[in-house]
Parts: structure tokens; sequence; C-alpha cells
């Protein structure tokens, strides 16, 4: 439980324009806007060093799932010219390292305050203020608060009997040491079979001696065809950027694709397998979602390519009890995140790895010596958790945001995330989110989110400080009529059908909202510049000519 803020003094004066919590990409090109407009910013960050994901997410084998030419900054031609990515998929120091280069190319770091975990914020209702408070101590009052927090950093602790009680190393994908961690000769546990389990499994069998995988739900993974990059590759893409980045902005997922024109149930077997093998050979995460037009709101089209992934599980994997325990079979195919992984089904096949199916079996207990299911003991030297986070909303909910009349932000969500847009929630003004909840985010390439996000907020600020208004709220009426948008478009899927952490499924308590905009970043553009047609009129402004 943080202890919350110390009320605002009265209409206390601001002493900066603007603060950001986080130093990812959304935090970094933020404050790039911002600073560009003049204002006085200021970028606060929990972590050691700047990165956000890329920087929490250090474990063996992370890294990006949208091709990196695409996962990058768009504003800056000359940053495109000049930045040489190494692989079709980077790793996360390569994408760290990137970030870092941003920082330093635009002067970003003086304005940016590392080891800093903002704790709390309270809305001076007669200033038009935000007092931000900090674990350091130090408080902030400003006239605009960011929420650059990224969608997936409130860790998901396990939640799991006796956790605390383990003898060995304990260790969580989302917080895994700086320095290198030595498996060799090791019996190690993977608890979870997310994307980061997916990714880590294969490189911490090469070194465990053992490596046992503790599986509640196998997933839908699929190849990520990795390798190096060309220099006559990476000369084209340059060559064409331009044409690339207005591409993306005008993409349904900010990634290029031409879209499908037919039912999967139209067509016959044999087709359908072909359009499916070209999909899983494109090492492209929606490589087979975007076959055909229906993949993800009929159920008897869906089956169609579960079951194709199900026949390659069946044809890497040897043993048949095996694959028949990594093959998913109590949910649509992409209404848990597929993953992409490099060798992940193969590892199953080497005599050192096992799965333990937890529908069998549940875990019981972690005991000093390992982890306790219902029909053994299995002893490890290592414990490497991989459960994930609190989607979306974790990271805002977990600071004491106080808006008008004293209400909090938990309180306002707690049946669920309420905003307009995804970008402003009533009651908190002068509060932006960027790529939060309600939002396309996670069902996007999130660069491409963030900078439509950041660019909105950016424009927004900007009209009214030229019209000398000093507070925008999203209205009662605009905030019910999105939400009801948001879930009216999912309804029209199979996503609402699945617990899965897209529906807050996979944390104890959470309300059960499909948690993301599924129209398209398309559509959400337009939704957005629809808004801040006519001076933000679909808000209610104050302080100035409204």
């Amino acid at each position: 439980m943080h202890t919350a803020p110390r009320p605002p003094s009265p209409s206390a004066a601001p002493q900066l324009d603007a603060v950001i919590v986080g130093a990812g990409f959304s935090g970094l090109y933020q404050l790039y806007r911002l600073r560009a407009l003049g204002l006085r910013t200021r970028v606060l960050e929990a972590c050691d060093n700047i990165g956000g994901t890329w920087y929490r997410n250090r474990y063996p084998g992370a890294r990006c799932d949208v091709e990196s030419t695409a996962y990058s900054f768009s504003f800056s031609p000359e940053l495109d010219q000049e930045w040489e990515w190494s692989e079709r998929y980077a790793t996360q120091p390569e994408l760290l390292r990137y970030l870092h280069h941003v920082a330093d190319r635009f002067d970003l770091r003086k304005d940016i305050t590392l080891r800093t975990r903002v704790t709390g914020a309270v809305y001076d209702e007669g200033g038009h203020t935000w007092q931000v408070t900090t674990d350091t101590g130090e408080t902030v009052i400003t006239r605009f608060v960011v929420l650059a927090t990224g969608c997936m950093s409130a860790v998901k602790e396990p939640d799991i009997p006796g956790a605390g009680t383990f003898a060995g190393r304990a260790l969580h994908t989302a917080d895994w040491p700086h320095e290198d961690v030595d498996l060799t000769g090791r019996r190690v546990a993977v608890i979870g079979t997310g994307c980061s389990g997916i990714q880590a499994i294969p490189l911490l069998a090469e070194q465990a001696a053992e490596l046992t995988v503790f599986q509640r739900t196998p997933v839908y993974a699929l190849p990520a065809r990795n390798r190096p990059l060309s220099a006559a590759e990476t000369a084209e893409l340059k060559a064409r950027y331009p044409e690339f980045r207005a591409a993306q902005r005008r993409s349904k997922g900010g990634t290029l694709f031409e879209p499908p024109t037919r039912s999967a149930l139209e067509v016959d077997e044999a087709e359908r397998r072909a359009a499916y093998e070209e999909g899983w050979d494109s090492g492209v995460l929606s490589g087979l979602l975007r076959t055909y037009t229906d993949i993800l709101v009929d159920r008897a089209a869906n089956e169609t390519v579960a079951e194709f992934v199900r026949s390659k599980i069946r044809s890497i994997v040897t043993d048949p009890e095996t694959a028949e325990t990594l093959s998913p079979r109590t949910f649509p195919f992409g209404t848990k995140r597929p993953c992409l992984d490099t060798g992940y089904y193969a590892t199953y096949n080497k005599p050192h790895v096992s799965v333990v199916d937890l529908t069998k079996t549940p875990i019981v207990e972690i005991t000093p010596r390992g982890i306790r299911t219902s029909d053994r003991e299995h002893a490890v030297d290592v414990i490497a958790f991989a459960t994930g986070f609190d989607a979306l909303t974790g990271s805002q909910v977990a600071m004491d945001i106080v808006g008008k009349g004293g209400t909090t932000l938990r309180e306002k969500w707690a049946d669920g995330p309420r905003n307009h847009l995804g970008l402003l929630s009533a009651g908190f003004p002068n509060l932006f989110t960027v790529i939060g909840p309600l939002s396309p985010s996670v069902l996007s390439n999130a660069v491409v989110a963030i900078e439509q996000h950041v660019e909105w907020i950016t424009d927004c600020i900007a009209h009214l400080r030229r019209n000398g208004i000093t507070e925008i709220d999203a209205t009662p009426r605009a905030e019910a009529d999105w939400c009801a948008h948001v879930a009216d478009l999912a309804a029209q899927t199979l996503y609402p059908s699945v617990d899965s952490w897209y529906m807050g499924a996979n944390v104890p308590g959470k309300p059960r909202v499909f948690l993301a905009y599924t129209g398209g970043l398309e559509r959400y553009r337009a939704e957005c510049d629809a808004a801040a047609e006519g001076g933000y009129r679909a808000f209610a402004l104050s302080g100035g000519a409204d």
C-alpha cells in the first residue's frame, strides 16, 4: 500500500509544464516533442537507466516480435538513415542500444531523473495543476502529467503458496539480473509459458542439466525465421523508408500486409493449407491471422488454423504425449497473444527437458527444495518465474492518483478502466496516458501506436497553451460512449470469450474487461483526429477561451 500524497496547497504555481512518468519508447518521444514546444518538461523514471520494457526484460532470448525495421521511431528521417539493425528481430541488448542512441542523439538525458518512482499525484482543482510525489521524498507541481509507464511494466509476482521459502535461486523474467546467470549443471524449473517463457526456454535448456517446464496453458507459437539483415536489404529499405513509414501510419496494425478478402470456410482444405503454410513460413507474428477475414470472429474458421498449428507441433515434437500436452485446445488461435519462437517446440525433444501439465497435476506449493505438485515434489536448484504482468492498467493504479473530488483512479477503475480514447479519464484532467487501456496498444505495433498518441497529446497541449486554456478533461458522456464502443467492437470478435491477460484474467480479482481497442490503428487515428476537431470541443475545457 502506498501512503496517499498530501493535498496540494491551494492553487500552487507550477514548477514545470509537464511531468512524464517513464523513460521507455513513450517517455523519450514525449520528452522530445514537448521540449520542442518549449515546455519545461521532466521525465521521472523508477529504474536505474532508460529503456522501459527493454531495460526490464533482460531474460535470455528476449527480443522483439515485430521486425526491427518497423519497431523503431519514424519521426526522424536522419535517425532512420544512420541506425543499422543487425537482425530481422532485434534482441533486447540491441533495442536498448537503440534507445540509448536516441537519448544521446536528441540530448534527452538532461531532463530525465532516474531511480525516482512516482508514488502519487493529487489534482488541485483551483490551480489546474498536479502535485506529483516520489519515493525520494520530492514533490513537483506541474500543469500536465503524461503516464508513459508502458503496457507491460507492472510485474505479476507469483501467487503460489510458499514462494518465499525456496532455498535455491529464484529469478523472474521481468526482473532478470544484469549480470550473466550461469545455469551450467543446474536443475532449472520454468513456471509459465507466455511469450517470455517461450523465448527463454530454448536458451535455458542449452545450459541446464535438467529443465522442467510447468505449463498451465499451452500457447500457439510460430517460428520467427530470424536471421541477420544483409547490407543490401538494409540499403534497399533505407531508400524507401519515407514511403514505408507513411504506409505504417496508415495501416491497421502498424505493420504492412495485404488484407485478406475471403473467409477460411470459402476455400477447400488444400487451398487453406497452402495459405497457412505460407503464413507459418513468413516468420511474422500475424502471418496466420492475416490469411482469412474470419479467423478472429468465427469459431469454425478459427479451428481450421488452430488445428494447422497443432499439426505443426505434432510434426516437430517426437513424443506424441508431449506434443499433445503442448497443443492448445481450450481457446481459439490468436485470442491469447501468439508468440514468435526460435526452436521452442524442438527443445522438448532433448532428453533433459520435460513438461509438467498443471491441468493434470497442479502446483500445490513451492518448498525449500523445489516445486510440489499434486503428485510429487520436483527438486530443483533454480526457479525462473515467467508469470507476466498486470497488463495495461497495473502501472497506473499502482500509483495513488487522486483526481477531482478526492476520487482515486484506483476507485474509479474498480470495475475496469474508463477513459475517452484511451487518453483521458473523466475527473482526472491534464493526465494523459500513452498506449494505455482502451487504445490499440497491445494489438498493434507499439512504436507506431506510441508515436500517434504522443503526437496527439503534443498537439493538444500546444492548442491549450495557444488559447490560454489550463485544463482539459474527458466528459462523462464521451467516456461512456467510448467505453461502450470499445466493448462493442471487442464483442464482435472471439477475444472476450477467453480468459487471457487481454481480459485481466491473469490477475486475481482484476475486473474482466477487454482492455484494448480492436478496431485497428487507422480507424483509431481517425477517431482521435475527429475528437480534436473544432478546438477539442469533445472535451471539457477550462481556464481560457473555449
